[in-house]
């Protein structure tokens, strides 16, 4: 055999080798795992087959069914509604006052201790009945009753010659209730008129506890099982709807009510229409409060009354004052009484202050008597004026 046969043998024979040692390489590259199910560790990569042709460890191939039921859905709770709030039972106005009498007779007995302290001593001299003057006028009873009242008992004592503290205590009961006029008619007008309710007017200034009043008046008419309709006519002030709704909501009163800006006369008027329609025994409407040198808000006062009284008669406008403002109060009282016709007087805060004789000046200067007082803080502190009670509180002795 020639030299160049076997150049050409050997030749062949290496690249068979070469060949072979790289497709070895190449195998081993795309070797399963050792455990038979995914790649080597050296980086080789599968992609596993489709779902759907998904084969089992048998071999067989595992085929969804073609539409899958929905996963089964989580209940949804219910909201459980909140039970209604239980509707609250008022006291009837009936002995209300009675059975305020001490909170009242603790605020006014400096009044009535000072005056019984001055009549009881040993000589009635000149200082003595000026400082009785004095006493009566510092407790807003106003100069003109003031002087009356001395007058009176300066005749009577004089004449009577002693002056037992009973006899002295009886002596000044009666000048009291004669001032305050114990036969005076007091009637709060709330009975319905056929199929008409009553309409009741709140006014007066913010601040003297207006809306208050109407919310606790509306107590004291449940109280005497009488349905009552309120209207929030306070229309330029948010907080007096809210507040409304609240003393309504909880003796089950419905409110009328309107945003804030609205029209307070188309509120009132739409009030007594509710009224009359769900034949309600009486309609009380909570009125913006204003202050009383206000001309053009005054008469806007004057307006709403006036739309009101193109459904239904308004039966009472109480005027809403606070006791504690003296001769403010009473200026206040003019203004209003000349703009609405004023037929009665709700007296707030009077368990707070000495100054209960604005109930005598008030009287004496509108000829309006004082219907209701306020003698606390508490829902059902609102009673309808008794002057025997209020003169025997202030003059109890402690």
């Amino acid at each position: 055999m020639d030299i160049t046969l076997l150049a050409a043998i050997a030749i062949v024979v290496v690249l068979l080798a070469v060949g072979g040692f790289f497709l070895v390489r190449t195998r081993r590259s795309v070797t399963p795992g050792k455990d038979g199910t995914g790649p080597e560790a050296t980086g080789g990569t599968t992609t596993a087959p489709p779902e759907e042709d998904r084969e089992r460890d048998d071999g067989t191939v595992a085929t969804p069914p073609a539409h899958a039921p929905p996963a089964p859905a989580e209940p949804v709770e219910e909201p459980t509604a909140e039970p209604a709030p239980e509707l609250e039972t008022p006291p009837p106005s009936a002995g209300r006052m009675v059975r305020l009498r001490q909170r009242l007779a603790r605020s006014q007995n400096s009044l009535g201790q000072g005056l019984l302290n001055l009549l009881s001593s040993d000589s009635l001299t000149e200082d003595t009945w000026e400082e009785i003057e004095d006493t009566l006028i510092t407790a807003d009873i106003g100069v003109t009753s003031a002087t009356q009242i001395v007058e009176n008992l300066r005749t009577r004592v004089k004449v009577l010659g002693t002056r037992g503290p009973d006899e002295v205590r009886g002596l000044l009961r009666e000048e009291l209730l004669a001032q305050i006029g114990g036969d005076t008619d007091r009637i709060v007008r709330t009975e319905p008129h056929g199929d008409r309710p009553a309409v009741i007017m709140v006014v007066g200034v913010n601040g003297t506890g207006k809306t208050t009043t109407t919310g606790k008046l509306a107590r004291v008419l449940v109280g005497d099982g009488r349905s009552v309709v309120l209207g929030a006519a306070d229309t330029f002030r948010a907080a007096a709807t809210e507040q409304l709704q609240t003393w309504g909501g909880r003796v089950g009163a419905p409110v009328v009510s309107k945003e804030e800006g609205s029209d307070p006369a188309s509120v009132a008027f739409d009030t007594v229409a509710h009224g009359t329609e769900e034949g309600a025994d009486a309609v009380i409407i909570d009125t913006a409060g204003r202050l009383h040198t206000k001309t053009g808000l005054m008469d806007e006062l004057g307006k709403v009354k006036r739309v009101v009284e193109k459904k239904s008669q308004v039966d009472e406008v109480l005027l809403v004052l606070d006791a504690t403002t003296g001769q403010n109060g009473l200026r206040q009282a003019r203004v209003f009484a000349e703009v609405v016709n004023i037929t009665g007087i709700a007296l707030t805060k009077l368990d707070g202050t000495a100054k209960g004789g604005i109930i005598v000046q008030v009287q004496r200067e509108l000829g309006v008597p004082v219907k209701l007082v306020g003698l606390g803080e508490g829902p059902d502190d609102l009673a309808p004026f008794d002057p025997e009670v209020f003169v025997d509180a202030l003059l109890t002795q402690e």
